[in-house]
């Protein structure tokens, strides 16, 4: 019988998506929805309960009482300020061993996930381990295929997001003829793609660049893309998505292929 799961969502799709496939196989499973966050809406048809960010004494007590064994921490989140985070008594402790300084997201969310191993119990899962394989190999994935001068494009992305990575700074980066346009930082994909369709130039449209950093914990925040990625890369005038193989989630992929193929985009999975 498979250990019960509980899911810690933010937003997007991937923790809908996670609990079709727990309802599929008929692993138990419930979620802790993020306030503000999640998509409460697609989760309403779930076991589930809805906590503040900053109540994490709340959420741990709740998966206790659920049985839970492993959790897995899945969607995007808006990181806020520690005055926006009103933190309880069990975030406070959290804060106590770590300290209050600044961290990049991939830096907080792997103390986040070992604080809930180590002082909790609780074994932290990878998207991955749920779903199966979720990275597609290297290549085209669609008919439209990038340009000479695109590919360019993708190797100049790859050597901003070299240089950001160590800092922990975002995943994503849009390039127009070797120009960057802006790279992404607390924002999140959707904001940046929006932003950088104000700023491109005449032409072929710009490429996002999306990889993981390195040495990311692939137990959190891996990059990922889905349909409504390619949408809303096609209505801000992008030309194509790059994106790491294998390292790379992509949500749906049958229809995240369809809608770019759709949407004459390309998405070219590449190694880093």
């Amino acid at each position: 019988m498979p250990t019960k799961l509980g899911v810690i969502a933010g937003g997007g799709d991937l923790p809908i998506r996670i609990c079709e496939a727990c309802e599929e196989s008929g692993r138990p499973f419930f979620v802790v929805a993020i306030e503000q966050q999640a998509d409460l809406a697609g989760l309403s048809r779930f076991p589930h309960a809805v906590i503040r960010l900053g109540a994490a004494g709340k959420a741990i007590k709740r998966f206790k009482e659920e049985g839970i064994v492993d959790l897995v921490m899945a969607g995007r989140v808006s990181r806020p300020s520690l005055a926006q985070l009103r933190p309880d008594a069990e975030a406070l402790k959290f804060f106590t061993i770590f300290g209050r300084k600044v961290d990049g997201d991939d830096a907080l969310l792997s103390r986040i996930a070992g604080y809930f191993q180590d002082k909790h119990g609780f074994r932290v899962v990878s998207v991955s381990d749920i779903l199966g394989r979720t990275g597609v190999g290297e290549g085209v994935l669609t008919r439209s295929r990038p340009s000479p001068e695109q590919e360019q494009d993708i190797a100049r992305g790859l050597s901003v997001l070299k240089i950001m990575g160590p800092a922990d700074v975002g995943q994503a980066v849009a390039v127009q003829e070797g120009i960057v346009l802006g790279v992404e930082a607390i924002e999140g994909t959707d904001s940046l793609i929006e932003r950088c369709g104000a700023l491109k130039r005449p032409g072929a449209g710009p490429v996002l660049i999306k990889v993981a950093k390195p040495d990311q914990d692939d137990r959190v925040d891996m990059p990922t893309i889905g349909e409504q990625t390619v949408e809303n890369a096609a209505r801000a005038g992008f030309a194509g998505i790059a994106i790491e193989a294998e390292k790379t989630i992509v949500v749906d992929r049958e229809d995240t292929i369809e809608a770019a193929n759709r949407l004459n985009l390309f998405i070219a999975a590449v190694t880093v």
